[in-house]
C-alpha cells in the first residue's frame, strides 16, 4: 500500500494536490475548531482557496475563478459583515478539553486511514477524455442551451429568497 505513495510523489502535480488537499482539509478543522468568529472566517476562506487550487489541477480554470470570486471573497466579506452587523456580549473562555481534542485527533486518524485504504484499492475505470479548448466557452454553451431552465429557477429561488430575507430582517427591526 505504501509502495504507492512513491509513485505518487513523484509528479509535481500530485505534490500540489497533496498540499492543496492539506489545506483544505486544515482550514476545516480550524474552522470548527477556533473559538472567535473572525477566526473561523479565515479559516473557511483557506478552504475556499485551497479548494480552488484543487479546482486548477482538475483543468477547471474556470470553476477555480468562480470558487474564488464567490466563496472566498464575497461570502468572507458577507461572513465579516454579519459579525459586525450583530451585536457581542463577549465571547466566552471555553474550558480546556484534553479528552474531547484526543478523542477528535483518534477520529480524524481512523478516517484518514480509512480514506487512503479505500483509494489504494480502488480500481479507476479507464476512458478516453475529450480535453476542449475553452472551459467557459462550453460551460456557457451548456448554460443556455440544455441547462437554461434550471438557471432560470434557480435566479428566481435566489430573487425570492433575498427579498424574504429583507422581510425577516425588517421585521425584527420594527
Amino acid at each position: 500500500m505504501l509502495s504507492n505513495m512513491g509513485t505518487f510523489l513523484s509528479s509535481g502535480e500530485n505534490i500540489a494536490f497533496f498540499i492543496f488537499a492539506l489545506m483544505a482539509i486544515g482550514g476545516a478543522i480550524f474552522m470548527l475548531s477556533f473559538t472567535k468568529v473572525v477566526h473561523m472566517v479565515v479559516a473557511i476562506a483557506m478552504t475556499f482557496i485551497s479548494m480552488a487550487g484543487l479546482y486548477v489541477i482538475l483543468n477547471a480554470e474556470f470553476v477555480a475563478f468562480v470558487q474564488v470570486l464567490i466563496y472566498a471573497g464575497a461570502i468572507s466579506i458577507l461572513m465579516i459583515f454579519g459579525i459586525m452587523m450583530t451585536k457581542h456580549q463577549g465571547e466566552e473562555i471555553e474550558p480546556k478539553r484534553p479528552v474531547y481534542n484526543t478523542l477528535l485527533f483518534i477520529g480524524a486518524a481512523g478516517l484518514f486511514g480509512v480514506l487512503f485504504y479505500a483509494i489504494q484499492n480502488t480500481m479507476m475505470p479507464t476512458g478516453e477524455f475529450k480535453d476542449v479548448a475553452d472551459n467557459t466557452l462550453e460551460i456557457g454553451k451548456l448554460l443556455f442551451t440544455q441547462h437554461v431552465i434550471p438557471f432560470e429557477i434557480m435566479s428566481v429561488l435566489l430573487t425570492v429568497s433575498f427579498i424574504g430575507a429583507i422581510v425577516v430582517a425588517k421585521r425584527e427591526e420594527d
